[in-house]
């Protein structure tokens, strides 16, 4: 017998939400409510200077205009670095990191290589020799913890894109766990909050593809039983590029004073996800029978002026 899943969301403050955060968000949302799982909603707030103020409210309310809900009370981040803490001493005492004193402006120094545009350049592991222990003698100075890549970085199967590799000795190489600010880093901390929360399906943008292998890398450091990863293409503006100012504003706060109706952008992305065959108003909860997977193309939903000037004109 299957057990019903567990989802999540998971909007960071570090801005607003705008429509490619909430097609991601209604794709995991339909995902796991088609399958009867539940769903857990957690504030991303670690990287706290570029957290906004009152982000992380204005965050659950566009997911509640939505008609997006989860089943338990909000995890907040910031309330469980003792949890990351814990995880960051079981690495350590396995010596699957090492403290790295190297500067941003250090690795780009050495970078030889060009690098992808989703990641920094390779660490060239100037430090790699240190052991856990070395911590206690750097004479104050500034470190980071990096993980200890393995010569062989495993393939995963990815629900929606099928067999997928990254190579990660090209693509920033041993990577970072906790930060010198003494914060852990997103592939930790997330990793720490999935599996401590059960979650057993994790649907993202595919612009994260490449944190999947590292988080896998932890899953399996830590002892434990990683989700089912599914990448779906992002929301683009009409220049191929992710949706930012130049497109204009696309923030669902700013829409919803506009006038636009929950239910017409809902239209707009089931229509984008082939759930619907014509644009037309319709509310969350009405697409739970609807939602395939085979359905959702795999390329970009390019974000037209147009498009949204459709959507604001649907009547509800």
């Amino acid at each position: 017998m299957d057990i019903p899943p567990t989802g999540r969301l998971a909007p960071s403050p570090t801005g607003a939400q705008h429509v490619g955060n909430a097609r991601t968000f209604l794709i995991a949302w339909l995902a796991v409510r088609q399958a009867g799982g539940q769903v857990l909603l957690r504030i991303e707030d670690i990287d706290s200077p570029r957290v906004k103020p009152d982000a992380a409210q204005q965050a659950i309310e566009d997911l509640r205009w939505l008609g997006l809900d989860w089943d338990e009370a909000p995890v907040v981040q910031t309330n469980r670095l003792a949890l990351y803490e814990n995880a960051l001493a079981r690495l350590r005492e396995a010596e699957l990191v090492y403290p790295c004193t190297c500067t941003r402006s250090d690795v780009e120094r050495a970078a030889s290589a060009p690098h992808a545009e989703h990641a920094g350049p390779a660490y060239p592991r100037t430090c790699v020799a240190r052991r856990s222990a070395d911590a206690a003698n750097l004479d104050g100075k500034v470190f980071s913890w990096r993980f200890r890549l393995p010569v062989t970085i495993p393939e995963f199967d990815d629900r929606f894109l099928g067999k997928t590799t990254v190579d990660l000795h090209r693509d920033e190489g041993d990577f970072v766990v906790w930060k010198s600010a003494h914060a852990p880093a997103y592939q930790l901390a997330v990793v720490v909050d999935d599996a401590l929360g059960g979650v057993t399906e994790v649907v993202r943008g595919d612009d994260l593809v490449p944190s999947t292998p590292r988080q896998l890398l932890l899953y399996d450091a830590l002892g434990w039983t990683p989700p089912r990863f599914a990448h779906v293409p992002l929301v683009v503006g009409p220049d191929g590029r992710r949706l930012a100012k130049r497109h204009g504003d696309t923030r669902l706060a700013t829409l919803r004073r506009q006038g636009l109706k929950a239910e017409s952008l809902l239209g707009l992305l089931a229509w984008s996800c082939g759930w619907i065959a014509r644009m037309r108003p319709v509310a969350a909860c009405e697409l739970i029978p609807l939602f395939r997977w085979e359905t959702i193309p795999h390329h970009p939903l390019v974000l037209t002026p147009e498009l949204l000037d459709s959507a604001l004109r649907l009547q509800v």
